[in-house]
């Protein structure tokens, strides 16, 4: 279900994103969010986080820096012995969580 949705996300990103403006109160946009909390959390959660997110973007709301919050890392994941790309930054953030912060050099 997570890649059908990141699918949706990127179509929606290069197909109809292009006939709006493109002005997202926010850093990341809601559909990067989107991508980012769909990379590193459940399926439910990330859309329930998402969905506030898509919420919250209106002009009741100040925008400016939003990035997800993770409860907690998955295992294993900083064990490598060999070259690894650097594909998110997990910055401790309050009570265990951590704010997700995409590396900019990073690419596919």
């Amino acid at each position: 279900m997570k890649e059908i949705s990141k699918l949706f996300v990127r179509f929606y990103q290069k197909y109809l994103s292009v006939l709006s403006y493109g002005s997202c109160r926010y850093y990341p946009t809601c559909s990067q969010y989107a991508l980012w909390q769909l990379d590193n959390n459940g399926f439910f959660k990330a859309i329930f986080y998402t969905m506030v997110r898509i919420l919250k973007c209106n002009q009741l709301f100040d925008g400016g820096f939003d990035y997800p919050v993770i409860n907690r890392l998955k295992k294993n994941q900083n064990i490598k012995y060999n070259k690894i790309k650097i594909v998110y930054w997990y910055v401790p953030f309050k009570n265990g969580k951590f704010l997700v912060v995409k590396n900019r050099e990073w690419k596919k």
